[in-house]
C-alpha cells in the first residue's frame, strides 16, 4: 500500500485535498450516543451543514435520553437517524411509543433497524425484519429507513460462520423495498480494508442486491481503543489485521487514521461510478471532534446535505 494506516495525525496544512476522497467523503454521516452528544457543546461548529447523524441506542439507554439528543440534534438543524434495535424493544406498543416520541419532539421521519446485538430479545422482536413487518413506521410517515450491513459477516446472525442468513436478510429487504415506498439504504458495521468491502459490495449487487450502501468507517482512534471496539462489535478479519500491526510497538503509540481505506474505497468508486458505496457513515471511536476535524480536511466539510440516499 502506498500509505500507512498508522502515521502522525495531519493537520489542514499539511495535505493537499485528493479530489476523489473529496468526492467520496461529501455527505458523510456519523454516529453518536447521548453520552458522547452531552460532551460536544455546538455541533454546528463541527460538522457541514446537512449532515446527517446517527443516534445508537445501546442496552440500558432511556429512551429519554435517545429523544432529548435527537431533539437538541434536530433544532441544531441536522438530520437525525435513531438506532431502532429489535431486540431491545419490547413489543409493538413500545415501538409506536418510541415513534410518537421521536417525531413529536424531534421530527424524526429516518430511522436505521437493526437487530440489535442482544443475545436474548427483551421481548417480541428478533429482528428488523420484524420491525418492518408491523407497518409502524410506514403508518407514521417515515421518509427513509435504513437497514444494517456486514461486510465480513456476523456471527450473532450466522454463528457457523460464513453470510447464509445475513444474505437472506438483505435478500428480504430488497424485496421490501421495491414493494414499499421505503426509500432505504444499507449502512454498514465498520471495516479496515477496501478489498473485502469491495468484494462484498459487488457479490450483493450480483445477487440482485442493489440498496444504496453507506460504508462504515472507524475514524481516527488509537490502536487499543480499535481493537476493543472491534471485539465487541464482532469484526473478524480487520480484528486480525490490527492485532497483526498491534505486534509492532512503535505503531501502537501512533493514532490509526482511516485515510488508506477511505483513498482505496474512493479511487474505486471514481473508476467504477455504478459501485454500491455511494456513502460514508463515520463511527468516531476516537472522538466526534477528531472525526470531524479529519474529514474536514479531507473534503468533508464540502458537503452541504446527507439527505440523499
Amino acid at each position: 500500500m502506498a500509505l500507512s494506516l498508522f502515521r502522525k495525525p495531519e493537520a489542514e496544512s499539511d495535505i493537499q485535498v485528493n479530489p476523489e476522497v473529496e468526492a467520496f467523503v461529501k455527505n458523510y454521516s456519523i454516529e453518536v450516543m447521548p453520552r458522547t452528544a452531552e460532551k460536544i457543546e455546538n455541533f454546528r461548529d463541527l460538522l457541514p451543514e446537512g449532515t446527517r447523524v446517527y443516534i445508537a441506542h445501546i442496552e440500558g439507554t432511556p429512551i429519554e435520553d435517545m429523544v432529548r439528543t435527537a431533539a437538541r440534534l434536530h433544532a441544531d438543524g441536522f438530520p437525525v437517524m435513531p438506532h431502532f434495535p429489535a431486540r431491545i424493544i419490547k413489543d409493538t406498543k413500545t415501538l409506536q411509543d418510541w415513534i410518537a416520541r421521536y417525531q413529536g419532539e424531534a421530527d424524526v421521519k429516518q430511522a436505521l433497524l437493526l437487530a440489535g446485538g442482544v443475545t436474548t430479545p427483551h421481548g417480541d422482536f428478533d429482528s428488523s425484519m420484524q420491525l418492518l413487518e408491523t407497518e409502524a413506521f410506514d403508518k407514521a410517515g417515515f421518509t427513509r429507513l435504513h437497514v444494517a450491513g456486514h461486510p465480513e459477516g456476523n456471527k450473532d446472525i450466522d454463528p457457523s460462520g460464513g453470510t447464509a442468513n445475513v444474505d437472506a436478510a438483505l435478500t428480504w429487504k430488497q424485496a421490501y423495498s421495491e414493494r414499499t415506498d421505503a426509500d432505504m439504504a444499507i449502512a454498514t458495521q465498520f471495516a479496515f480494508e477496501a478489498q473485502p468491502i469491495i468484494k462484498w459490495a459487488d457479490d450483493l449487487k450480483a445477487a440482485g442486491i442493489d440498496l444504496p450502501i453507506h460504508i462504515g468507517i472507524a475514524g481516527p482512534a488509537k490502536l487499543q481503543t480499535l481493537i476493543k471496539f472491534s471485539i465487541a462489535c464482532g469484526v473478524g478479519a480487520s480484528l486480525r489485521v490490527l492485532q497483526r500491526r498491534a505486534r509492532d510497538v512503535t505503531k501502537l503509540l501512533l493514532p490509526f487514521e482511516p485515510t488508506e481505506v477511505v483513498t482505496e474505497l474512493a479511487a474505486h468508486k471514481a473508476a467504477n461510478p455504478d459501485f454500491g458505496v455511494t456513502h460514508v457513515h463515520f463511527f468516531p471511536l476516537g472522538g466526534i471532534k477528531t472525526n470531524a476535524g479529519w474529514a474536514k480536511i479531507h473534503g468533508g466539510e464540502s458537503g452541504k446535505s446527507a439527505n440523499g440516499s
